[in-house]
């Protein structure tokens, strides 16, 4: 593993998975900072990791103590208590000290998809992120200690999506997405949007009207689909939360990374747990109407440009959100996708 990234997982692991919280376990912003270094190291940014983590680390929450322990018979009594944050690292620091990594991947990924809103989605988006380093090959300790950290953030917040309906349609992705209906009252943190959405009415319509898998090898392309859609969705309407709006893509575009590391029985589980997460965060945040910004050219490496544009805006979510999108593009080969990032760039305040 990369001794940058190495360095920078040793740092942040000293820390908490929020920039704070009080006793009763509400969280401030989610500590993006593992991911992001991620996708510095991994996509070769111009960009310092130690001096970004010197101005990000002050930020967060000191690293939560832990009291009680966590065990295969009481897990499911701290499932969704972000006091236990402490509990749930201990817990998976242990888990993954007895046995390979993959085993509790596959263990517990099924288990937290229910929840896959935790935390605004970043526990399922930090564990993908540990994931992919993992995968990789090589690797030291401190990537198999940022998975456990991902997955206590996940375990901590857990959060059931009410209203929940499977798949059932023949849309596409587009088209799925499009059908969303929105919360009229688009206010409040997300844990009191997301409790309103079982009272929307088509809220279990439209979950329900994306095109069904047919069986496993479907899921890759059907992922995909929604990682371009969600992407796309953000050029035209990310002015309605241009943070929280990013995660309509990063999200499924994280599960489809894990992807590879599950078995096949896994997929279409994970694919479903995607779209309403997608779906979830369009009818709490996306505004009605689209909004066309001004065109973008990006020269002869497009790719290339939106990355160095995401590096020197130096946000954490302009950087994730940049990663997801040029996928997209390379994928496609359309330009809106890097036009959506560049409009993240321009829609997120820059922290430098």
């Amino acid at each position: 593993m990369d001794e940058t990234l190495t360095e920078a997982y040793e740092r942040l692991h000293h820390h908490g998975p929020e920039f704070g919280g009080d006793e009763e376990g509400n969280h401030g912003l989610t500590n993006h900072g593992p991911m992001a270094a991620e996708v510095i190291v991994r996509r070769g940014l111009d960009i310092d990791v130690q001096r970004w983590l010197d101005r990000y680390i002050p930020r967060l929450a000191e690293l939560p103590v832990p009291g009680e322990r966590i065990t295969e018979s009481t897990w499911r009594a701290a499932l969704g208590d972000g006091r236990r944050v402490g509990d749930w690292t201990a817990y998976f620091s242990r888990q993954l000290a007895e046995r390979p990594w993959r085993q509790v991947l596959e263990t517990w990924w099924p288990r937290l998809l229910p929840g896959i809103a935790a935390g605004s989605t970043h526990g399922v988006i930090r564990v993908s992120h540990a994931v992919r380093v993992l995968s990789g090959g090589e690797h030291g300790p401190a990537a198999v200690t940022e998975l456990g950290y991902g997955l206590a953030f996940w375990a901590a917040r857990f959060r059931t999506l009410p209203g929940f309906t499977a798949p059932v349609g023949a849309l596409p992705a587009a088209d799925a997405l499009r059908g969303v209906p929105r919360l009229a009252e688009q206010s409040g943190l997300i844990a009191h949007r997301l409790s309103r959405l079982a009272d929307l009415p088509g809220w279990s319509k439209a979950l329900a009207a994306l095109r069904a898998p047919t069986g496993a090898a479907d899921v890759p392309a059907l992922l995909a689909d929604l990682v371009d859609t969600a992407t796309l969705h953000y050029l035209t309407h990310g002015q309605g939360s241009p943070v929280l709006l990013v995660h309509t893509a990063t999200a499924p575009n994280a599960v489809r990374h894990v992807l590879p590391a599950l078995p096949e029985g896994m997929w279409i589980p994970s694919l479903v747990a995607a779209w309403a997460a997608t779906a979830a965060i369009t009818a709490a945040y996306s505004p009605a109407d689209p909004a066309r910004p001004p065109g973008v050219s990006l020269g002869a490496d497009p790719s290339a440009e939106a990355l160095d544009r995401a590096a020197s805006h130096y946000d954490e979510h302009v950087i994730k959100f940049t990663d997801t999108a040029v996928d997209v593009f390379e994928r496609t080969e359309n330009p809106d996708a890097l036009a959506a990032a560049v409009r993240a760039g321009q829609l997120i305040d820059s922290p430098r």
